[in-house]
C-alpha cells in the first residue's frame, strides 16, 4: 500500500525488455556463452509468472535483433537451438496459464522447424487473454517503420498520419509500452520499438539479464509507480 493506494493498480500495463548481458554474464562466470542465454531464458519465465500474479497484461521481450545475425555462426546456431528448446518447454506453461503468444520481426532466416513452432504456438494460444507475450525475433525498429510506410504507399495513401503508421506496424495489435527495462548498464535503445516508446518510461540497470530476478523486477516496477508521466505536457 502507498498512501492508502494499492500500488499494484499503478503498475504498467505493458512492460518491454531489452535483455542485455547474457554473454558478459557467461564470460564473467567462466561459462560457455550459451549458458548465459540459457540462464536468461529462465529469467523470462520468472518474469512472466510474476507478471501474471501482478496482473500486468502485456510483456514484450527483445530476443534477437537483425544485427544478431552478424554474430559467430556457432552462437547463432546455439541461439536457434535454445529458442527451439524454449518453445518446446514453455508450450505447456503458455497453455496452462492462458498466455497469448505472438512474435514480431522477420523470422525468414530462422530454421524451418523453428518458424513452424512459432506459428503453431501463436495459433494455439490466439484466443487466450490472461497475458499477452510478444517475442521480438529478427527485429529492427527502423525496418519496421519503413515497412509500415511502404504498405501505405502501396495502398496509394497520399497523406500519411501517425495513426496510419501505428496501424501498420508489427505491434498494431498491442498498446504502446508503458515501461522499457534495459539491463547490463547500457543506456541506449538499440533499434527497439522506436516508434512505440515515444512516451514510455525508461529504466536502466547495471544488473545483467541472467541476474535480473523477480526482486529486481519489483524494484523497477516501484520506480515506475513513483514517476509522474506527463506525455509531453507540464
Amino acid at each position: 500500500m502507498n498512501n492508502g493506494i494499492d500500488i499494484q493498480n499503478l503498475f504498467p500495463s505493458h512492460v518491454a525488455f531489452i535483455m542485455d548481458g547474457n554473454r558478459r554474464w557467461a564470460k564473467k562466470n567462466n561459462f560457455p556463452i550459451i549458458d548465459g542465454h540459457k540462464k536468461g531464458a529462465e529469467i523470462i519465465k520468472k518474469i512472466v509468472n510474476k507478471s501474471i500474479k501482478l496482473k500486468i497484461k502485456y510483456l514484450t521481450f527483445f530476443g534477437f535483433s537483425t544485427e544478431n545475425w552478424n554474430r559467430s555462426r556457432k552462437e547463432v546456431v546455439q541461439l536457434q537451438s535454445l529458442l527451439k528448446y524454449y518453445l518446446d518447454s514453455e508450450t505447456h506453461n503458455f497453455m496452462e496459464n492462458k498466455i497469448n503468444f505472438s512474435f514480431i520481426g522477420d523470422i525468414e532466416k530462422f530454421d524451418t522447424p523453428i518458424r513452424q513452432k512459432l506459428y503453431n504456438l501463436k495459433e494455439v494460444t490466439n484466443t487466450f487473454d490472461k497475458l499477452f507475450f510478444t517475442l521480438a525475433l529478427g527485429y529492427g525498429s527502423r525496418g519496421e517503420i519503413l515497412g509500415s510506410i511502404n504498405k501505405l504507399l502501396k495502398a496509394n495513401k497520399t497523406e500519411i498520419t501517425e495513426r496510419n503508421i501505428s496501424e501498420n506496424l508489427m505491434t498494431s495489435h498491442l498498446p504502446d509500452p508503458d515501461l522499457v527495462i534495459r539491463t547490463s548498464g547500457e543506456k541506449r535503445l538499440s533499434n527497439f520499438l522506436l516508434w512505440q516508446i515515444a512516451y514510455s518510461e525508461l529504466y536502466f540497470t547495471k544488473t545483467q539479464w541472467p541476474d535480473f530476478d523477480v526482486k529486481r523486477y519489483m524494484t523497477a516496477l516501484k520506480n515506475f509507480v513513483n514517476r509522474k508521466r506527463r506525455y509531453g505536457g507540464d
